[in-house]
């Protein structure tokens, strides 16, 4: 996926979450919970659903990477294929061709 696709992953997910969210709005590098007004359950609802979405483990100690647009792009990025080189992420080392032949 790529980021595009993440923060796209993202925006909709918080618009599911509190449907009175006008996406064109969300600021990159502002807290979600000051700009969106989400209480805490609104939040944990969103980690969740992402986790759903995306199939990313979460662990709690990576939630403050989540509380910005950018900030959430960047972890979840870090976490699927779009931090990977194109090619490397579909072919493993041991299926790749030796260079030496």
């Amino acid at each position: 996926m790529t980021t595009e696709g993440i923060k796209n992953v993202i925006v909709d997910t918080l618009t599911r979450i509190a449907p009175e969210i006008d996406s064109a709005s969300i600021e990159p590098g502002v807290n979600f919970r000051d700009q969106l007004d989400l209480d805490s359950m609104d939040f944990l609802n969103f980690v969740l659903a992402l986790h759903d979405r995306l199939g990313i483990e979460i662990p709690e100690v990576d939630y403050p990477r989540l509380y910005t647009l950018d900030g959430a792009v960047a972890y979840l990025a870090s976490k699927t294929d779009a931090s990977r080189p194109e090619h490397a992420e579909s072919v493993a080392p041991s299926q790749r061709a030796d260079p030496r032949t």
